[in-house]
């Protein structure tokens, strides 16, 4: 009588368990994609309010305006963690539910796929061997002993190497391949729970913050989500520039930083970033997020004859003085150009002496003013911006490597593998030898029929064997 088990360990042991967790987790990964995520970058108290008026605008776009349904939706939004779903407690409880589940099929599946894979496959009974699908009878002319050696010998000639043994009065060949493969769903089982260690060492070591870092300036510090607290980073940061190109109705469309890594005082790695195109030195990876105007400009100026060039920072209508060139100049007016927020520059330039020279600039696009002395400078202006960068380092990101590596190979094995096994019994009845070969696979069945077909067509080329009538 079969032993009852525990209903418990059953219910954690079950693939519908699975299947809803699976189809909860995806439904959550929806909604966390749909709802922004600024759970760790917007301070507490303004998340109430961004959510409602994003909740608002959608309800707006519905047609179904109700501040008290926008009011609701909000309240259940913060009570799920909504602004932070892949830290909130329900979505990890169900990321720790599929792993106890997983963890469990395993233990109750695994011993039974095991002794499949190690079983001793000649003591399979002959009467069995005669029911499989796929089947065929040869004879042979020459004694049992010579037609096994033969078929043996042909066997290994056509990658199926086979042991032997003797069976009822008779003598049964054996080759089998990929064995293995009936473990590749739980190679899969395992790179989940892998993925999920290398999340959690990430979640609890690994350490995000950001940082606003203005054009031109350095830090070796950034600040901590959530807290504010500083986190040293053991090297320098600098942004040489920042900038940013806008779509015909004056939206951002893009913006890239030049970042540069000084380490030891040394310049040690240069990258231009964008969305999506982050930096990564000494495990901490520096992503573009976002930006913020100072409404002050950045002038550059250089003399071309002596290639001597400086920045200047100032806001409009405030003079700059070059004291080493002798020259005083400020941006006098904003001029709009078909680009709403695109501006183009007018530059008055005196040199003290009561000479006055305007030139007019397009953003961050350079021009000469030729001086009255016959000195060339060149002139350019750009909005002086900060550009917003998160930042993370995380210690597990190579055990999700490891992980994704590893469900690769389980689900190449799981997909395009199967354990072929292959019998030859030899036997003596009535002064003629006879030949049963039988075979069969786990997994793509009319497969291997083209393959056992192709096996046998090989086996009777062999001398003194034919198809039995």
């Amino acid at each position: 009588m079969k032993k009852k088990k525990n209903s418990i360990w059953m219910f954690f042991a079950s693939v519908k368990l699975a299947l809803f967790v699976l189809f909860i987790l995806a439904a959550a990964s929806i909604i966390g994609t749909i709802v922004p995520q600024i759970g760790t970058f917007v301070p507490q108290d303004s998340i109430l309010e961004h959510y409602k008026q994003f909740y608002g605008a959608i309800l707006n776009g519905l047609g179904l305006h109700s501040a008290q349904a926008t009011t609701v939706i909000t309240k259940i939004s913060d009570l799920l963690s909504f602004d932070d779903m892949y830290s909130s407690w329900w979505f990890n409880g169900l990321l720790g539910l599929l792993s106890i589940n997983l963890i469990v099929c395993s233990i109750e599946r695994l011993p039974d796929v095991w002794r499949l894979v190690v079983m001793d496959n000649h003591q399979t009974k002959i009467s069995r061997l005669q029911s499989m699908r796929n089947t065929l009878e040869l004879t042979s002319s020459d004694p049992a002993p010579q037609t096994t050696a033969a078929l043996q010998q042909r066997l290994a000639a056509i990658g199926w190497p086979a042991s032997q043994s003797s069976r009822d009065d008779g003598h049964l060949l054996f080759s089998q391949k990929t064995p293995w493969s009936r473990l590749g769903v739980y190679v899969v089982h395992l790179s989940i729970l892998v993925i999920f260690a290398g999340a959690a060492v990430g979640f609890f070591y690994g350490q995000k913050g950001g940082i606003n870092l203005p054009e031109t300036l350095s830090s070796d510090k950034v600040y901590q989500y959530g807290s504010g607290d500083e986190i040293d980073l053991g090297f320098t940061i600098k942004c040489n520039w920042f900038t940013m190109t806008r779509y015909p109705n004056g939206a951002p469309k893009e913006y890239q930083s030049e970042l540069v890594i000084i380490d030891n005082d040394k310049e040690v790695l240069t990258k231009v970033i964008e969305v999506n195109h982050p930096l990564s030195y000494k495990g901490w990876t520096f992503y573009q997020s976002s930006y913020e105007s100072h409404k002050k400009y950045i002038i550059s100026v250089a003399n071309q004859t002596t290639d001597v060039q400086e920045l200047f920072l100032a806001p409009i209508r405030e003079p700059v003085r070059w004291q080493d060139e002798k020259l005083l100049f400020a941006i006098t007016d904003l001029i709009p150009t078909t680009t709403p927020m695109i501006y183009q520059y007018k530059l008055m330039v005196a040199d003290g002496k009561g000479g006055q020279q305007l030139l007019i600039l397009d953003d961050n696009k350079q021009g000469t003013l030729i001086r009255p002395d016959g000195n060339a400078y060149d002139f350019q202006v750009k909005e002086f911006f900060s550009t917003g960068l998160q930042v993370a380092k995380d210690p597990g990101v190579w055990i999700v490597y490891i992980g994704c590596g590893l469900m690769l190979a389980g689900l190449g094995v799981a997909f395009f593998m199967s354990h072929r096994r292959l019998w030859l019994f030899i036997s003596e009845k009535e002064g003629k030898t006879t030949i049963l070969i039988a075979g069969t696979a786990n997994k793509n069945k009319p497969g291997f029929e083209q393959e056992f077909a192709k096996i046998n067509e090989a086996l009777t080329q062999a001398q003194s064997i034919e198809v039995q009538k």
